[in-house]
């Protein structure tokens, strides 16, 4: 079981973000919600990370309510913020061994950075980093802690083709 949601609303005041969605994933598969700016899809994640309430609809992630559940969910996730979500001073090695002693079984930190391109830039301060540098080191600390369901916002915004 990936994610369930039936007629899920957000609202913000008068504004609504998202109206009456219905969607089902399945574990081992790759969903994409595609729409312009202002369509809602950062608001959908947030409602699946736990992060927000839905203004009503009901759904469940990998079989648990994110609000109510959410301790018991949250290990299970790994998340990539549009933007943000490191201290600006730490650096990127530093930030994502951070992450890592936060989870029970981590990825070994040197391949994943390879993996990513950023061995070079461990030693580097995150705000000293290139936008697609902080992008990569934001899809590390997702993949880290080896989560079951992986939650990615504008994962490939500012990275370079290569990388992509």
């Amino acid at each position: 079981m990936g994610i369930e949601i039936t007629d899920l609303v957000v609202d913000y005041g008068r504004k609504r973000a998202v109206d009456r969605l219905t969607l089902t994933t399945s574990r081992g598969s790759i969903t994409v919600l595609v729409g312009p700016n202002g369509a809602g899809k950062t608001s959908v994640l947030s409602v699946c990370e736990g992060l927000r309430r839905p203004t009503s609809g009901h759904l469940t992630v990998l079989g648990l309510d994110p609000i109510r559940e959410r301790r018991r969910l949250l290990p299970r996730l790994g998340v990539q913020l549009q933007s943000g979500g490191v201290w600006s001073a730490a650096r990127a090695e530093e930030m994502l061994r951070h992450i890592a002693a936060l989870h029970a079984d981590p990825l070994p930190i040197p391949p994943l950075l390879e993996m990513l391109g950023l061995d070079s830039c461990g030693t580097t301060a995150y705000r000293r980093l290139s936008g697609g540098q902080q992008q990569r080191l934001g899809l590390a600390m997702a993949l880290v802690g080896r989560p079951e369901l992986l939650i990615l916002d504008e994962p490939t915004a500012g990275m370079d083709p290569a990388i992509r």
